[in-house]
């Protein structure tokens, strides 16, 4: 083998690795093994309790799926600007171009179901109201930015490329996965350093103390407890 096809098979191998590294998920940006997010999609009973819609109907169910689904990935566009490669922003834009229809009908949907359980009027509107600044708040997270930030990177993903007048699919089937993102959880193959940190003190009761110094029995004692013995 001559050196000059030496040198352009490692480069060919270079090149084919480095390919399959910028095809990594978008958990590879955050994890080398993620936290599992996945859930099953959400039935109507389901989804009527984790959306704080009780007694609605299967189509307003439907419509409030979409319209927290909206709120989710516009957090995380607000959010997850810290890594650029997510796409958060542009996948949101691009979102609400698409199923404009399907967020408009949404949000007239969820309206007319305030107003059916609260009254008709300002009643209804101001009720919605508070829903809408409930349900973005309860998206919004600090600890769990990470994670929350991959599985609406996924989901947002999945929003942009589903067909007009299926967006409530996508709701329906990636909601709990965000919902459940907001959970604190890490790195699973090489933990969390500092999360499973444990201080070990000696005792500082007068008995265990002479002229300063630990007494021996108490040493053996504070010694056992740190190799966790009993």
């Amino acid at each position: 083998m001559t050196f000059r096809f030496a040198i352009r098979r490692l480069l060919s191998g270079l090149a084919l690795a480095a390919a399959a590294m910028s095809a990594q998920p978008a958990a590879a940006q955050f994890y080398w093994s993620p936290p599992d997010m996945s859930t099953p999609p959400l039935t109507d009973e389901q989804a009527a309790a984790a959306l704080g819609l009780p007694g609605a109907t299967a189509a307003e169910i439907r419509a409030g799926l979409v319209w927290n689904l909206r709120a989710a990935l516009n957090v995380a566009a607000l959010q997850c600007q810290f890594e650029p490669t997510l796409l958060a922003i542009s996948n949101y834009n691009a979102m609400i171009a698409h199923h404009d229809a399907e967020l408009d009908a949404a949000m007239a949907t969820v309206l007319g179901y305030f107003q059916r359980t609260v009254g008709k009027g300002k009643p209804g509107q101001a009720a919605a109201d508070q829903y809408g600044t409930r349900i973005y708040s309860g998206y919004s997270t600090v600890q769990a930015q990470r994670g929350f930030c991959q599985a609406a990177g996924e989901v947002g993903r999945q929003a942009i490329f589903a067909d007009r007048g299926k967006l409530h699919e996508v709701a329906r089937s990636g909601l709990g996965a965000i919902k459940k993102s907001l959970v604190l959880a890490g790195e699973q193959y090489y933990g969390v350093p500092g999360h499973d940190y444990a201080l070990s003190l000696p005792s500082l009761d007068a008995k265990c103390w002479k002229k300063g110094k630990l007494t021996p029995a108490c040493q053996q004692q504070w010694e056992a407890q740190a190799n966790g013995q009993p």
